[in-house]
């Protein structure tokens, strides 16, 4: 099987190494904008070889798209264009209304995957990429009945394979539900480094007070702006619904604290404490 990663960052090539524990046999093609990004993809094994994509993709069984969601769009209609009869293409964006309304346009829309896996780190780039990100994890498959079942059982299996747990939704689920899981976290960590940095202009302070549960909080904020700024562009409505109702929770509390109502902030946190036995289940599964 051969398989071209467009796009040889932290996703493409975590997947690439966790695939290739699988499919020792196939054969890895990268294709990607930065030459320094493919030079070190083949150095660390993420591919076999770079190839441009108008000689990977048309001898490929499989090609992911593991761009920022903004290339993805750009992207896909080329590729099902120069994708041979058999093959597939699978992204891996974190957006799927506007990717998904991309693909119903093409009339070759069967042998497209939408799909999307629940990991990631703040990290980006080949040198990020590590074969432990993507087992164990889930992913989100979206209109799976507009694809063809040879494309969507290649999908199933090769993400399966690696230990992934699959999920099925439809595009505006998905992008409701990322909005506030993953992309209003985002935001939220940007905001509070945004916020630290403004006050604190003395960076040695910063590291000399920042405890762990500041490090932890801030951690997104050091997440790529090239891939954040188009996920928050395609999910507006959804993510400024996110914000508005975030925003609300904040201004209540920012009430309780200026009025000395310890027992509203005491309700706030006691009520947001919830979310421990959510989490605690989900590292259960």
């Amino acid at each position: 099987m051969n398989i071209t990663i467009i796009g040889i960052g932290l996703l493409g090539g975590s997947m690439a190494l966790a695939v290739k524990d699988k499919y020792p046999k196939a054969r890895f093609f990268g294709v990607d904008a930065s030459v320094v990004h493919g030079q070190l993809a083949v150095a660390k094994g993420l591919v076999d070889e770079v190839l441009p994509f108008e000689q990977a993709v048309p001898q490929s069984d499989l090609v992911v798209l593991a761009t920022p969601v903004n290339t993805i769009i750009n992207l896909l209609p080329t590729v099902l264009d120069a994708l041979p009869w058999h093959g597939t293409v699978v992204d891996l964006g974190s957006t799927k209304e506007t990717i998904c309304a991309v693909a119903d346009k093409h009339p070759r829309r069967a042998q497209f995957v939408a799909a999307h896996p629940m990991a990631g780190t703040e990290n980006s780039g080949p040198g990020a990429a590590f074969r432990e990100l993507l087992p164990g994890k889930n992913l989100i498959i979206c209109d799976r009945e507009k694809s063809n079942p040879d494309s969507l059982t290649l999908v199933e299996s090769v993400f399966r394979d690696i230990g992934m747990k699959l999920f099925y939704m439809t595009p505006s689920e998905h992008d409701l539900h990322l909005a506030y899981v993953s992309h209003l976290s985002h935001i939220s960590s940007f905001a509070l480094g945004l916020t630290v940095l403004e006050k604190e202009k003395d960076e040695q302070a910063i590291f000399d007070m920042a405890s762990t549960g500041f490090s932890s909080t801030v951690r997104l904020a050091k997440s790529s702006p090239a891939m954040w700024a188009p996920i928050f562009d395609q999910n507006r409505q959804n993510v400024s619904r996110a914000l508005a109702d975030y925003i609300q929770f904040l201004e209540q509390f920012k009430a309780a604290i200026d009025e000395q109502d310890l027992g509203q902030s005491y309700d706030f946190m006691n009520r947001a404490n919830v979310i421990r036995r959510v989490l605690d289940g989900i590292e259960k599964r």
